[in-house]
């Protein structure tokens, strides 16, 4: 029987695959746990719709490849961040 996704699900994984550019699209699905081949579809079928644009992981410079790696360390950062504060609050309580 095949898993059911609820819209919400697909938008946030289609983000998810926007903002980790830098990740394959195996890497991804493997990260969101659902199969590669279900997230290739949505992909597919939101390129199709013009929603998602992923870049070919080719910087034109320098300047655009350490920009790339500072948006990156970032993002990490801030992941790292939301995961402290909900350890935080579960163990608070």
């Amino acid at each position: 029987m095949a898993r059911q996704f609820t819209e919400q699900f697909k938008e946030d994984a289609l983000s998810y695959v926007h903002d980790h550019s830098d990740l394959s699209i195996n890497a991804c699905a493997r990260n969101l746990g659902i199969s590669t081949n279900t997230l290739h579809n949505w992909v597919t079928k939101a390129k199709e719709r013009g929603e998602v644009h992923r870049g070919s992981g080719n910087y034109e410079s320098d300047e655009a490849k350490e920009n790339a790696r500072l948006r990156k360390e970032l993002r990490d950062t801030k992941d790292a961040l939301e995961i402290l504060k909900k350890a935080i609050s579960i163990l608070g309580d």
